[in-house]
């Protein structure tokens, strides 16, 4: 497999998340690179940086908080649109370790801006149907399920080899007590 396959695969399952709420996948990305848990590109070292942690935690919170005030939500989400392509596109392209700068921002940009894009122009629509018919005030219920979305794609996005690789073992373990089991002596 190629070293940058994995990269892209890590970065358009953020994107997804960064579909729903922008800045929680850039968050769990930054905590996941500051911890070693995933390896950044060369030139992304500055996404793992304190001053990056201070500002992503600070926007994600007025992020989340902004998506509670009804009508503010529907005006938010005019501007997530280019900007979950944007988070998309960076969260794919600081994985993907590529040295020529033109396939890298381009795979990124084509994946993961792809797909955050079409995220979120699925949630702006589904809050847009619910700000018509409660007046506003259904989008807080949408707005959680997106914040648990987010939260939930991006960790998983980041704890998928861990959990693949416990699985895998307790899948092993399994299959070999099967296969040792004493089964009883029938009488004959």
């Amino acid at each position: 497999m190629e070293s940058w396959i994995p990269g892209l695969l890590l970065g358009v399952a953020l994107s997804a998340g960064s579909g729903f709420r922008i800045f929680i996948p850039l968050l769990i990305s930054n905590l996941a690179a500051k911890t070693g848990w995933v390896d950044l590109a060369d030139n992304f070292a500055w996404m793992a940086s304190d001053s990056a942690t201070v500002l992503l935690v600070a926007a994600t919170i007025a992020e989340i908080g902004a998506y509670y005030i009804p009508f503010i939500d529907n005006l938010l989400d005019t501007l997530a649109m280019p900007a979950s392509v944007l988070a998309g596109t960076l969260l794919t392209s600081q994985f993907l370790a590529i040295h020529d700068p033109v396939i890298q921002w381009g795979l990124a940009l084509v994946a993961g801006g792809g797909v955050a894009g079409t995220v979120q122009a699925g949630t702006s629509l589904l809050r847009l149907g619910s700000s018509k018919f409660t007046a506003g005030t259904g989008n807080s219920i949408f707005s959680t399920f997106e914040n648990v979305l987010s939260s939930l794609v991006s960790l998983l996005a980041v704890w998928l080899p861990v959990i693949m690789g416990i699985l895998t073992l307790l899948f092993a373990f399994w299959i070999l007590k099967k296969l040792f089991r004493r089964r009883p002596k029938q009488p004959a």
